[in-house]
């Protein structure tokens, strides 16, 4: 209903609001910048497209070498570091057919791990975790020790927590 409303005052006269705009006299252009008064612009054109030697000849005498600079000792560490991370291992285990496209993945960079690895690695430890310690998971999978005692540390994908109600009023579904 509102916009029923509107659309009346919008519309209201429309045709006369339209023409009296049209018909107003439109405001003058703002006058261009004149040139300077004691300089013609034939002389100013003149100027620019003239050539001048003492200019060029300085040019001339511009001599420009450049070389790559030689790698430090510094950045060689660096350098050994990225190939490393770019050399590639295979797969110590992946799904025999997955449907969505997890068995599209070959190879894993070193340092790295595919989920269906994380989860073997993870359910290897928590069933063996004396046989599985984080340095042999580190070891068998090419990762980081500190990375490998993180994933053994922080995550726990079997593991199901079922929190109490606070309350007995609160409803709580049985399986």
């Amino acid at each position: 209903m509102g916009s029923r409303v509107t659309r009346l005052f919008r519309n209201f006269n429309i045709e006369n609001r339209a023409h009296r705009e049209i018909s107003k006299t439109k405001s003058k252009a703002a006058p261009r910048h004149s040139a300077p008064i004691g300089i013609p612009q034939e002389d100013i054109a003149e100027e620019i497209n003239k050539k001048n030697d003492s200019l060029l000849s300085m040019l001339k005498d511009v001599y420009v070498e450049s070389k790559d600079p030689v790698p430090q000792d510094e950045a060689l560490p660096e350098v050994k570091k990225v190939e490393e991370e770019t050399q590639q291992r295979a797969l110590k285990h992946s799904l025999p057919s997955a449907p969505y496209g997890f068995c599209d993945i070959t190879v894993v960079p070193k340092g790295k791990i595919s989920l269906v690895e994380a989860l073997t690695a993870l359910n290897n430890h928590k069933l063996l975790p004396k046989t599985w310690t984080p340095e042999k998971l580190a070891e068998e999978y090419s990762l980081d020790p500190k990375d490998a005692k993180a994933l053994t540390e922080f995550f726990f994908p079997f593991d199901v927590i079922i929190i109490p109600p606070k309350t007995e009023e609160t409803k709580r579904i049985d399986s």
